[in-house]
């Protein structure tokens, strides 16, 4: 029997030793985690195809639009500097394949092809790489249709921010039949000087980004991020402190609905108090997958029965498990409500840059609203960086508290020009234009 020979990183050998269902690796630019999990790809499908398995090795990324935003060129280049590699597999432009067609090498983005991922052949591996931005539908989704006997799913990423559905699933609550280690540039033994060059540069030049980038350290700002330099001066101006809400003061909750099923999208309240110029922002909640109780306990436990509720326009529709809408279930709990009527296109920027106009004037407290800042430090804008070309908000896990902070500030604004909105209101039906 003649045995082959693979160099990897000393740090992600363990990784690849002994069975697992789960293997993964993560951390900052020049680790050699993707290099070592295209070539470890390769190999696995070579011992399948070698013991008479037949079936598909799958390369997943939650955005893919073309193959040359793919692994494609990393497995090709893994393959080629392997010969006994390079022997088995056949290798075209678009398509990586085994020569005795046992195996075959399928690329795909899971925002919109998840579902057909389902009557794929056998897959006997799903690697995702650049998987910080899968989002948790996509998990739940993905994991059972990799369900053969036998079958594995791997996972890289560069971490971003430690409310990624990428984070909470595999660092912070790790598969028990899982190896994934952190990996970074000093554990690469074929770090290359060119690199080396380019971090040192990083760390000169860009400290602010230099730990994300090459030490696996979330990320403290992101390229297009709407609300990062305002938060910034909210912190250098004092507005983040120790915050109480004035009992003579009306307080509003401010809503973006997700819902009550297993795959449902996060319901997220800001909880604040107009006074006079400032918005007090005072408290912050995000829940996923709980039924509307869970939310209205919430805000009664933290003292706010006395709060109005303002909901986004689907407020008034009914919600898909209990058949009632959220309006009518908050006026039951005795809650006031107010509906805001739907803004249309261009809504998500109107709450944007509502936010822009707002956030000098907004405090908040600290300790409560952490999550919710967390969530807007994060909030940016979707872009094609070949044709430099932006499509508004990235829709990920930030969106549903910037969605509800939004709303929050064109309430605030439209409080200085319409009447309506801040006259006293009875509890029951209310809706705002």
């Amino acid at each position: 029997m003649t045995t082959a020979r693979i160099e990897l990183p000393p740090k992600l050998v363990p990784v690849f030793q002994g069975e697992a269902r789960y293997r993964g690796a993560y951390g900052g630019r020049g680790s050699g985690k993707t290099r070592t999990f295209a070539l470890m790809s390769a190999v696995h499908g070579y011992r399948c195809g070698m013991a008479g398995e037949a079936g598909q090795i799958l390369c997943a990324r939650e955005h893919l639009n073309s193959l040359d935003r793919s692994s494609l060129e990393e497995v090709k280049a893994a393959i080629r500097s392997v010969p006994w590699l390079a022997d088995y597999y056949e290798v075209g432009e678009k398509f990586i394949r085994s020569k005795d067609g046992r195996i075959r090498y399928v690329f795909a983005g899971l925002r919109h092809n998840i579902d057909s991922l389902k009557s794929k052949a056998r897959l006997l591996l799903c690697w995702v790489d650049e998987a910080e931005a899968v989002s948790e539908i996509a998990w739940r989704k993905l994991v059972p249709t990799v369900r053969e006997e036998g079958s594995e799913i791997w996972v890289t990423w560069n971490p971003e921010h430690k409310h990624s559905a990428t984070h909470r699933r595999f660092r912070e609550n790790p598969p028990e039949d899982a190896k994934i280690v952190p990996v970074q540039w000093y554990d690469n033994p074929w770090f290359p000087s060119v690199l080396d060059r380019e971090r040192l540069e990083d760390r000169e030049k860009r400290p602010d980004q230099y730990a994300h980038i090459w030490e696996g350290d979330f990320a403290t700002s992101f390229e297009g991020a709407y609300y990062a330099l305002a938060l910034a001066d909210a912190e250098r101006d004092e507005r983040i402190t120790d915050l109480r809400p004035d009992p003579l003061m009306e307080t509003r909750a401010y809503w973006d609905i997700g819902g009550t099923g297993a795959r449902s999208d996060a319901t997220a309240i800001w909880v604040a108090q107009f006074v006079g110029t400032t918005i007090k922002v005072v408290d912050y909640y995000e829940a996923v997958g709980q039924p509307l109780i869970a939310h209205v306990n919430w805000l009664k436990d933290r003292g706010y029965s006395r709060a109005v509720c303002v909901l986004p326009h689907d407020g008034g529709n009914a919600e898909k498990v209990y058949a009632t809408t959220y309006q009518g279930a908050l006026n039951d709990a005795g809650f006031s409500t107010i509906v805001v009527k739907n803004q249309g296109a261009g809504a998500a920027m109107q709450r944007v840059e509502a936010g822009r106009r707002c956030f000098g004037s907004i405090w908040f407290d600290r300790v409560r609203t952490e999550a919710g800042r967390d969530a807007l430090a994060h909030y940016h804008e979707k872009r094609d960086d070949k044709r430099n070309i932006g499509f508004g908000p990235e829709h990920d896990w930030s969106s549903h508290a910037a969605d509800a902070f939004g709303l929050m500030c064109l309430a605030f604004l439209n409080n200085t020009t319409k009447s309506d909105w801040s006259k006293p209101l009875k509890r029951g039906l209310g809706s705002i234009a």
